[in-house]
This record gives structure tokens, C-alpha cells and sequence, in this order.
């Protein structure tokens, strides 16, 4: 019997607040934003990709390197390599890992999953996201899982074919890319690693790298 009367009480209590919910209720804001078709707030081939990516990516907390070609990406590695003082750099895209070392690049070895000792490892990316100044990583480039998160700074080369407007066009090149046989991961990763979660001060590379770096190829 005294449940009986709870319930009745609740029920009433309810009842008075949806009445004057309703009675007061608001307006959506921004109704156009339930329309799928309203939804971009830039039309993609209007925007030079390139550079808002550049932009977003900066703003982030990335440092965006632009090389001309490929001889300049070779020089600008280099450069890095030898300012930071570095003991070793480890590279997981064996393309990328071939023109190192034909051009005398030795210092660049191949990556390996069991050394925690390398400074700094670079990698290819699946696609650039120029709205979000992210990358479009996937478990179907070596060692995919590890590389971009394994070592203190992530080196990310990427080309101007890499670079698209936002996700839903990142994930239309991975299913052009890969049909039915999609990777088991897809990640999308933007700027260093940050946590706040520790009395709410800002930590980097606690749960990944502490620098990112994108050496942007414009070939």
C-alpha cells in the first residue's frame, strides 16, 4: 500500500514537471543543422585543403614542415635529426624507409616494435583531414597499432594526394582504397598526446607522443 503511494506521488511530481517543460519550452537553435545538406559549413572545393589543414594542425600544437620534394623532405629529416641530437630514429613505412637509405640516410633504420629505445619513429598516414588538422591512421600500415603512438615524437610524411576535406571523404578513400578488405583499425589522431586528467593540468605525451610533426610533400 505505501508503494502504491510513492509511485502516486512520484508519478504527480512527473507530471507537474513535464507539464511546464512543455509550457515553456524553447525553440531549437539552428534548425537548418537537422538538415544533412545544411550540415557543411564550407563548401570542400571552394577551401585550399592544403593549407587549412596546415592551419588546423598548427593550431593544435603540431609542427607542419612543407618540402617542396622529395630531395627537400630528405634535407629537412636531416636537419631535425641532427639539431635534436638524436640516438636513433626508427621509420615503419618501408617506401619512405628505401628512399632514406638511397640516399645515404643510414641513421633512419627500420622500426621494430620491441625497442622502446628509438627517439622518434616516422611514419606514412592514411589521409590528412583538413578540417580537423588530423591524420587518418589505419592497423593496415606496419606496424600501425604501435608506431604513431609508441615513441616520444611521431614523424607523419605526407603527400598532396593524402589530403581531403574532412572524415566522411577520409573514409571514402579508405573504402576506395580497401573495398570489403577495410583494417580491423581505423584511428584518427590530431596534434601530440594531452591529459588533463590529473588535477586538471595540462599534460602532454602521457598516452602517446609529446611532439608531432608533419612533413607535407607538395608532389
Amino acid at each position: 500500500m505505501s508503494f502504491n503511494k510513492t509511485s502516486q506521488a512520484r508519478e504527480h511530481i512527473l507530471g507537474k514537471i513535464r507539464k511546464a517543460l512543455n509550457a515553456n519550452s524553447l525553440p531549437i537553435p539552428f534548425l537548418e543543422v537537422e538538415r544533412w545538406d545544411a550540415v557543411e559549413a564550407f563548401e570542400s572545393s571552394t577551401i585550399d585543403k592544403e593549407e587549412l589543414f596546415a592551419e588546423q594542425f598548427v593550431q593544435l600544437g603540431g609542427k607542419y614542415v612543407f618540402c617542396s620534394n622529395e630531395q627537400e623532405l630528405l634535407e629537412n629529416i636531416s636537419t631535425l635529426y641532427e639539431n635534436r641530437t638524436w640516438a636513433k630514429l626508427f621509420c615503419s613505412d618501408e617506401r619512405l624507409l628505401k628512399i632514406c637509405h638511397n640516399n645515404k640516410l643510414d641513421f633512419i633504420v627500420p622500426a621494430d616494435n620491441t625497442d622502446e629505445s628509438a627517439d622518434a619513429c616516422i611514419t606514412s598516414c592514411e589521409a590528412l583531414l583538413a578540417r580537423t588538422g588530423s591524420f587518418l591512421m589505419s592497423s593496415r600500415q606496419h606496424l600501425g597499432r604501435v608506431s604513431t603512438v609508441f615513441y616520444p615524437v611521431h614523424i607523419v610524411v605526407a603527400y598532396k594526394a593524402d589530403v581531403v576535406y574532412d572524415i566522411a571523404d577520409g573514409f571514402a578513400k579508405m573504402q576506395q582504397k580497401y573495398g570489403t578488405a577495410q583494417p580491423s583499425m581505423m584511428s584518427i589522431q590530431t596534434g601530440p598526446s594531452r591529459t588533463a586528467d590529473i588535477e586538471k593540468t595540462l599534460v602532454t605525451g602521457v598516452h602517446g607522443p609529446k611532439e608531432v610533426f608533419c612533413f607535407f610533400v607538395n608532389a
